[in-house]
């Protein structure tokens, strides 16, 4: 079966139809084309340098592109389905994404790709924190850390319910008018607890958990307050969320990807309802079908962080 996966040379070959683009991951290739692109494509690369959004610029375009189709090809659904939610998400409002990410996120955990990987995974052991987000009041100013600096603020069950908890206080209470979304120790946030994948076994309960107890819906709610502060690691749930930000601030050595379709998912933490806003669909299906590293000077240039500063 061949991948669904269709690759058009812009240079050469008109845009695909409705009919041809249905179904199959489709993406456009240039050798120097930085305007306005036509319609259809879920990622445009290109040999121009620093070229606007959606494009991408790319060294060698075409042997990008070969690259995007072994990963569809390891990972059909989960690259198929990020895509479908990339595109209906253009017409959905912010929290109807969620739902829609949800949706897919909980059917691909059941799917081939995923237990694929999980069985080839390294196990680790659960190392939970007593508390895992630290919060401090000054004023107005409500500052939110997360602390697990023992897993790089790897993301667990824990630590999003414990955000939860926070961000409600920044929702509910008219007085905070500020808030700092802080990473504890070397990195920001490493994604996903890996020693808590694959330990659900209702898909369907996991989808209604994750609608309930949604960080990224509260996000959405208060973004005009937040600001998130990313440094080291920025790696799935921790640019997922921070996207949602009003302002983000990264330090140099700030290092953003999103690994999932890699292990047979999509963005489950909201990203992509969030990378959408500030980067457009078709770059944020380029990072996560590539799973490439996205340096703090690139991420500026793309709009997915607003300012570098030195860290601390």
């Amino acid at each position: 079966m061949e991948p669904p996966f269709l690759v058009i040379d812009l240079d050469r070959t008109a845009p695909p139809s409705l009919e041809e683009a249905l179904g199959r991951v489709v993406v456009g290739v240039a050798a120097s084309r930085t305007g306005p692109p036509p319609e259809g494509f879920d990622v445009l690369l290109t040999g121009a340098s620093d070229p606007p959004r959606p494009w991408v610029a790319c060294v060698a375009p075409h042997s990008t592109a070969r690259e995007l189709e072994k990963v569809v090809a390891a990972q059909p659904a989960a690259a198929l389905a990020l895509v479908q939610v990339l595109r209906m998400g253009a017409r959905l409002t912010g929290p109807e994404r969620l739902v829609v990410e949800s949706l897919a996120y909980s059917t691909l955990k059941g799917g081939t790709g995923f237990r694929t990987w999980l069985a080839t995974a390294r196990r680790r052991t659960p190392r939970p924190a007593a508390e895992p987000v630290r919060l401090s009041r000054d004023g107005d100013r409500l500052t939110v850390t997360l602390d697990r600096p023992q897993v790089r603020n790897a993301f667990d069950a824990a630590t999003r319910d414990a955000l939860c908890e926070a961000l409600h206080i920044a929702v509910a209470d008219p007085t905070v008018t500020r808030v700092d979304l802080r990473g504890e120790g070397p990195a920001f946030c490493s994604g996903g607890d890996l020693a808590e994948f694959g330990t659900s076994q209702d898909p369907a309960r996991a989808h209604l958990i994750r609608v309930e107890r949604s960080p990224a819906a509260l996000l959405q709610r208060c973004a005009a307050k937040v600001t998130a502060h990313l440094h080291g690691a920025c790696v799935g749930a921790g640019i997922e969320l921070s996207a949602f930000a009003g302002r983000v601030l990264a330090a140099p050595d700030t290092v953003i990807r999103l690994p999932e379709v890699g292990m047979g998912l999509i963005p489950g933490a909201g990203g992509t309802a969030s990378l959408p806003v500030r980067i457009g669909r078709e770059r944020t299906a380029y990072l996560a079908l590539s799973g490439e590293e996205l340096t703090a000077s690139e991420a500026l240039r793309w709009g997915l962080v607003d300012e570098l500063v030195a860290q601390g």
